[in-house]
């Protein structure tokens, strides 16, 4: 009998009806029943996973962990070994390798988030980012409050800064940018440049050093325009570490390796922060006792307007034509073109005003430090600053926020730990990306809606490959 008779096998050997449609259960038919799940890996799976993790982590600790180099009382170099802590580090691995398959094993499978769980999660939000807001405003005035904690504050509101400032490219437009630090520097060294050069103010040179970080977000922009994906990263990230090479090489401009020192302080309407007060000093004109605390709480009510402009511009432009044009991009670029939005500008905006946004907070990192240099511009800076955008979720003000917190003011409480305290950091790191894999915020608001706008969960949202 032909395969053409009635229920006889066809290409792919599913059985059909006289016309030609599968039966039910049967390939591309409607399944009778429920989808059989997985079959669970056996334990030696887990347990062979583990050991080659394992493997890796020892590759990894011994030249890291196991080898150090101290410098011996004549004057030389020795090797000192640290097998035992070596040993302890490849067991830690071994055992949360294999305590993660066992778990992700016999959980049960993952429910998608409700309607009722999202808006739960957004009504949540709505209450913490007014707390936060008003933690951060009065932090300087709280008892107990040292100038320790003020100048922790400052290097979180920095990085919060900077990763709103990073959330416009990679969050709302989908772009990987890996090289953003150099918009950090290209601020920097435009304010330390024009303030020690042409004598001018805090205040003149912050848009010039904005204006100039966006400027090289544009140049950026254009060799990219064709590029998505891992091809965009790499590119980003040369582009940041062309700029430090320059920073270091470029002697007669920018110092060097020794960089730029003797950077003006700002001022308060015309008063300066002296320690010892005097004439036309802030502590003079208020009638108060000097105080070199002044200066700290004025740098940190500055960074937190910065950083509170920064979420505002970014918020008013995702309802904009402009933010609904970088959203469309992130989601689908084919799609973007076909509905006449013009891709190149798109792109460009997202790097410039990015790019702005970072110029803004390396001018602030230049006046407060009075001193800059390429080594506080390396790739790691990059790296930090996209870990908090991702870890805090793309697109999400609110997560970012937090993201900075828990990552630069945790990072600190665990100073004590020295060289161990970056082992605590990655797993930290890989702890959040297994429970939250869309970030500590994952919900999302629509920029625009018919009628009532409602968050969505994140699972629904393109995280783009720009």
């Amino acid at each position: 009998m032909s395969d053409s008779v009635i229920g006889g096998p066809h290409e792919g050997g599913a059985a059909r009806s006289d016309d030609g449609v599968p039966g039910p259960g049967q390939n591309g038919g409607i399944p009778r029943g429920p989808a059989q799940a997985a079959p669970r890996p056996p334990i030696a799976h887990a347990v062979r996973d583990a050991v080659m993790a394992a493997l890796v982590s020892v590759v990894l600790f011994v030249p890291l962990v196991g080898l150090r180099t101290d410098v011996s009382p004549g004057s030389g170099l020795i090797i000192r070994t640290r097998w035992a802590d070596v040993a302890i580090l490849v067991g830690l691995v071994f055992v949360g390798r294999l305590v993660l398959n066992l778990w992700q094993d016999q959980r049960p499978a993952r429910r998608a988030p409700t309607a009722r769980r999202t808006e739960t999660l957004r009504r949540i939000g709505t209450f913490v980012a007014p707390l936060l807001l008003g933690f951060a405003i009065v932090l300087p005035f709280l008892p107990g409050t040292s100038r320790y904690v003020l100048d922790l504050g400052i290097l979180v509101l920095t990085y919060v800064m900077l990763g709103w400032g990073l959330n416009i490219v990679v969050g709302l437009a989908g772009l990987l940018d890996l090289g953003y630090v150099a918009f950090y520097a290209v601020g920097a060294y435009a304010y330390a440049l024009l303030s020690t050069n042409f004598g001018l103010s805090f205040w003149i040179c912050l848009p010039l050093a904005g204006i100039m970080a966006a400027f090289w977000g544009v140049i950026l922009g254009f060799p990219v325009l064709r590029l998505r994906g891992d091809y965009l990263a790499i590119v980003t990230l040369a582009f940041g570490e062309i700029i430090r090479v320059v920073l270091i090489n470029w002697v007669s401009l920018t110092g060097g390796p020794n960089g730029i020192s003797g950077i003006p302080r700002p001022s308060f309407f015309g008063l300066n922060f002296t320690a010892g007060g005097g004439p036309g000093s802030f502590a003079d004109f208020f009638g108060l006792e000097p105080s070199p605390t002044h200066r700290v709480v004025f740098l940190y009510y500055l960074i937190l307007v910065l950083a509170l402009l920064t979420n505002w511009v970014t918020l008013r432009l995702r309802r904009q034509p402009l933010g609904r044009a970088w959203e469309a991009l992130r989601e689908d670029e084919i799609a973007c073109r076909a509905l006449g939005i013009n891709v190149t500008n798109t792109k460009l905006t997202a790097f410039a005003i990015g790019a702005m946004f970072g110029g803004f907070a390396g001018a602030f990192f230049a006046t407060r430090q009075a001193f800059v240099s390429p080594e506080s511009f390396t790739f790691i800076e990059s790296a930090i600053i996209l870990a908090i955008v991702v870890l805090g979720g793309l697109g999400s003000q609110l997560g970012v926020a937090l993201a900075a917190l828990v990552m630069i003011g945790g990072f600190e409480a665990f100073r004590d730990l020295e060289e161990y305290r970056m082992l605590v950091f990655g797993g930290a790191m890989v702890a959040i990306m297994v429970w939250r894999p869309r970030g500590l915020v994952s919900t999302r608001t629509p920029s625009i809606a018919l009628g009532k706008r409602r968050a969505i969960s994140g699972d629904l949202v393109g995280e783009g490959q720009g």
